[in-house]
């Protein structure tokens, strides 16, 4: 399986019930493949996976990775809207992240290489990060409120000028953790 695979599958009721749709890759609209965007149950079986509550990879983000949802409040959706998905590029093991106070790099910066919980306590003076860059080979996610809660954004490698390229609607972030690819 390569480093860009997966296999995950949604099914239309709860506890792994009903229609169901298999994905190994990109799907910008569940939709276009027969699936009606209401999803209440998930099961991983192998990569890490970025689902979208719209199609086209638009709307609130969730993070799935291995294991079995056997209801929507699982995934800490307040509902069973998905409406497409993608996997998490993994590239390998070695993780690293600069998290930047303003805008193009700008501003208090903090160079970060594992889980934390509550990046206050790492020196960082502000709940805001406007821009990051994404080193190394693994992928992130990035949560608005302390102890890996509340809305979250993925990161994956590469360089986020402001906090609109990860599509958040706001720069506050809290706590951050490494997305650990389990095959």
């Amino acid at each position: 399986m390569s480093q860009y695979s997966g296999k995950i599958t949604f099914y239309e009721g709860k506890c792994f019930t009903g229609r169901k749709l298999e994905v190994r890759g990109d799907c910008d609209n569940f939709q276009d493949r027969g699936f009606m965007n209401r999803v209440n149950s998930i099961r991983v079986e192998s990569g890490a996976w970025i689902c979208y509550d719209h199609p086209d990879f638009k709307g609130q983000q969730y993070i799935l990775e291995h294991g079995e949802y056997p209801e929507f409040q699982r995934w800490n959706s307040h509902n069973d809207h998905m409406g497409s998905c993608k996997p998490i590029r993994m590239h390998g093991e070695h993780y690293r992240i600069e998290l930047f106070e303003g805008c193009n790099f700008s501003g208090q910066c903090v160079d970060i290489c594992d889980d934390c919980p509550f990046l206050q306590s790492r020196g960082f003076s502000k709940n805001c990060i406007n821009s990051v860059k994404v080193y190394g080979d693994g992928a992130w996610v990035m949560y608005e409120e302390p102890n890996f809660r509340g809305r979250m954004y993925i990161v994956e490698r590469g360089n986020y000028c402001s906090h609109n390229e990860w599509q958040a609607q706001n720069p506050n972030i809290q706590s951050i953790r490494r997305v650990v690819n389990y095959f």
